[in-house]
């Protein structure tokens, strides 16, 4: 486990994990964030991906977005979480808001999917 990283969250790294969260879960869109997301009853933790098209600037902006996709990621999902598969992915707006901005647009998407 790396550092950092809460209790129980692991990535998604294969662009088919990627895939069958969209197929088949739920997406809220904000202004800075998408949130993708899938329940896995029997999932012990909670996986997540990040990811950002070419839409969002050149390879230092889009690193910038899912780097800050990543921390909005930990102030808001609990540690205590289990069972989802959650893909966050960045939008043109991800480099431009504020943090707090930011953390509100994820943690309303959360909300809205009724992740937590």
């Amino acid at each position: 486990m790396a550092a950092g990283r809460p209790p129980g969250e692991t990535r998604l790294r294969r662009r088919s994990e990627f895939l069958v969260v969209a197929a088949k879960g739920r997406k809220s869109a904000m202004p800075g964030v998408v949130v993708q997301a899938l329940a896995v009853p029997d999932q012990a933790g909670v996986r997540l991906g990040f990811t950002c098209s070419r839409k969002v600037g050149n390879a230092v902006a889009r690193n910038r977005a899912r780097r800050r996709l990543r921390e909005a990621a930990r102030a808001v999902l609990p540690p205590s979480l289990a069972g989802w598969d959650l893909v966050l992915i960045g939008r043109p707006a991800t480099v431009e808001r504020t943090f707090a901005d930011l953390v509100s647009d994820l943690s309303a998407a959360v909300k809205r999917l009724g992740v937590t």
